[in-house]
């Protein structure tokens, strides 16, 4: 290994330290709480270190984020390209979703905080652009299976596959959050399971979006 090539890894390995330490100090306090101090003192390096891999508290956050969505993308991009009938891909991105949820509830809370205008105004340009990039291949792939179904007769062909794409991500997302935050109280309160209701919002919006085809397709996976 060349002089540059072992410089580089060790760069890589040190950024996934400070990220190793970021987000155990993300995970216990959250990102308005956290400091760079406290950062830096887990991960065992000086605040100024931090500054020459993450230009911001919030870039080194998003950083995390991104990485908590890596294992995501990866199931999306298996079921992406396996061999199943596009209703069923459809319906397994959603349970890989649910899943993923499930398994990592909190980089899924990072995602939401992510909608907080505030955090938006300390992010660099450069790591803005590494979000983008890396959501655009998320969306890249829910767009091909959908696009596909589309193509082939299985989904209704009025619809934008990324328009679609939005309706069933944000259906799931909000009601996710929903059962992240106010599940007993819907239980308490109206005898509501939110889970048994996204099972049902899920089935739903399915159910309107297929083609006859797509129904019978639908059908011959219930058998």
């Amino acid at each position: 290994m060349g002089i540059v090539e072992r410089k580089e890894r060790e760069k890589e390995h040190r950024k996934e330290e400070i990220l190793d330490a970021a987000q155990k100090v993300f995970f216990e306090k959250g990102l308005a709480v956290a400091t760079m101090d406290e950062i830096a003192e887990t991960a065992e390096l000086s605040k100024g270190t931090l500054y020459l891999y993450y230009k911001s508290k919030e870039d080194m956050y998003l950083a995390v984020m991104m990485r908590g969505m890596e294992e995501l993308y990866d199931e999306f991009e298996r079921i992406s390209s396996s061999e199943l009938l596009t209703v069923e891909k459809i319906i397994k991105l959603g349970d890989a979703y649910r899943e993923y949820f499930y398994k990592h509830r909190k980089y899924f809370r990072m995602i939401h905080f992510l909608q907080n205008p505030q955090i938006h105004k300390q992010v660099s340009e450069e790591m803005r652009q590494h979000c983008d990039r890396e959501a655009q291949k998320m969306w890249n792939v829910i767009q091909s299976i959908l696009k596909h179904g589309i193509d082939d007769g299985v989904l209704r062909n009025n619809f934008n596959p990324i328009e679609l794409g939005v309706i069933l991500w944000s259906n799931m997302t909000a009601l996710l959050f929903r059962i992240d935050n106010e599940n007993m109280m819907w239980k308490e309160r109206f005898n509501i399971d939110l889970e048994h209701t996204l099972e049902i919002s899920s089935a739903l919006l399915l159910e309107s979006i297929l083609t006859d085809h797509g129904r019978a397709d639908l059908a011959s996976l219930k058998r």
